[in-house]
């Protein structure tokens, strides 16, 4: 631990035996360790920007804005509006004089030109120093046009990425109250899924073959239409729990809907999902229906994913992605490989994940929570990591290390999840890993040295 900021040092961990480390989690980041998580702001964003036909509207200067043009995966059978970003550009003169007025305008503005059902408005850094009361905006614009304009806090100094999370599971609830009573129906939510290369419609696919239909979907491919049936659902089903537990909560309390947390990452984990869901329905069709489809499906990859096995065997590999269950998800797809995890940490796991991470890893494995990238490369260098799966933020390191990379985070744009996922993915990790590029860079390396 030399050489690690003081207060970093009960977040990261060694596995030495079976006993829990009790690492220190799910708490804002330490100040000066330039976290590899994002911005309030950006954590919002990030949940509510594949509603597609939603306007987004981003109080504050023009740089925040910039976060969402089409950076993301995200894809659509419908409206694509939500590629956009509108931004009321605050200047120095807002700052003193305040930008109440430049926000209105800046709606109304939209309404006149779009019609929208729906605006999202993000409070900035800015707006929380200066003050502007944009809930009262928001207020003042929904009652005169009789639509849904939600404020949504922001400010990325009030807390992390996680923080955002919860500030846009906060802004769908103020949407869903008002539809909140009515009749059940039969299907399902699924949450935490932003259709990343078409991911969701992978997900809807299976629901398909298990004969359940699927009434909202939060928020990938979803829409204003589709999201306010949510409330009548039997279940709701969590990818990503660490964007959407908070909501799947707040729906249980609130509509009385249960919810069981799955992951469509790995032959493994999809089809224990797929038969969870089932169970939680209590449909034994769909769950004989979806047995023998995944019983059929793994033969299929297996017999693929063994071509590259010999290729993987014995290697190493790190992780740093955003929530616990998809890290869980990962080093399960590494085991199945013959690979060896040896660095895993997430933005925003909790306790009980990271209890489940040091139960499934091997001895020696370091662990870390709201890792800096000082932190990331020095570990990946002392276990001798062949390739980390991250996301665009931690690329840099490994290519600067001569480590393979694959992005596992909002920017791909190919599919990951489910058995065609599966096969991406080791296609992908086998390419990376064991491109000539690599002995090249060492090569040099040792030569420079």
């Amino acid at each position: 631990m030399n050489g690690i900021i003081e207060e970093r040092k009960q977040s990261i961990v060694l596995k030495t035996g079976t006993e829990n480390s009790g690492i220190t989690c799910d708490q804002n980041s330490v100040s000066g360790s330039v976290s590899q998580r994002a911005c309030v702001y950006s954590g919002a964003r990030v949940v509510l920007n594949p509603i597609t036909d939603a306007f987004h509207i981003v109080h504050g200067p023009i740089g925040c804005a910039s976060y969402t043009w089409d950076i993301r995966g995200s894809l659509t059978s419908g409206d694509d509006i939500f590629r956009t970003s509108f931004s009321t550009d605050l200047r120095e003169k807002d700052v003193i004089f305040g930008g109440e007025k430049k926000l209105e305008a800046a709606i109304e503005e939209v309404v006149a030109k779009h019609q929208p059902k729906l605006i999202f408005v993000y409070a900035t850094c800015i707006v929380g120093v200066i003050g502007d009361d944009v809930e009262a905006v928001c207020k003042r614009i929904s009652n005169k046009y009789a639509m849904h304009v939600i404020p949504v806090k922001s400010p990325g100094f009030s807390g992390n990425k996680a923080t955002g999370y919860k500030m846009a599971c906060n802004a769908i609830m103020q949407l869903l109250q008002d539809y909140k009573n009515q009749p059940l129906q039969r299907g399902i939510n699924i949450l935490g899924d932003f259709n990343l290369a078409g991911e969701m419609w992978i997900i809807k696919s299976y629901m398909k073959e298990m004969g359940i239909p699927v009434i909202s979907t939060f928020t990938g491919d979803s829409s204003y239409e589709k999201l306010i049936k949510a409330p009548s659902a039997q279940l709701n089903i969590v990818q990503c729990a660490g964007s959407s537990m908070y909501l799947a909560n707040r729906m249980y309390e609130e509509f009385g809907i249960p919810f069981i947390k799955v992951s469509f990452f790995g032959v493994e984990d999809t089809t224990e999902s797929l038969i969870k869901i089932a169970d939680a329905l209590k449909d034994e069709e769909a769950k004989q229906k979806i047995t023998d489809y995944c019983t059929e499906q793994t033969t299929r990859v297996e017999e693929i994913i063994a071509k590259y096995r010999k290729n993987l065997e014995g290697k190493k590999a790190a992780v740093y992605v955003g929530g616990g269950f998809k890290a869980i998800s990962l080093i399960h797809q590494f085991t199945a490989l013959g690979m060896k995890t040896v660095v895993v940490g997430t933005q925003t796991g909790k306790k009980d994940e990271y209890e489940v991470i040091e139960k499934i890893v091997d001895k020696g494995t370091v662990i870390l929570d709201d890792a800096n990238p000082a932190e990331l490369e020095r570990y990946m260098v002392e276990t001798g990591a062949d390739i980390l799966v991250g996301g665009v933020k931690e690329r840099p390191l490994a290519y600067k290390l001569g480590i393979a990379f694959c992005d596992h985070n909002h920017e791909r744009k190919h599919p990951l999840a489910g058995f065609d996922g599966v096969l991406n993915f080791v296609e992908e990790i086998n390419s990376s890993i064991n491109h000539p590029v690599w002995d090249f860079i060492k090569s040099e390396v040792s030569s420079y040295e």
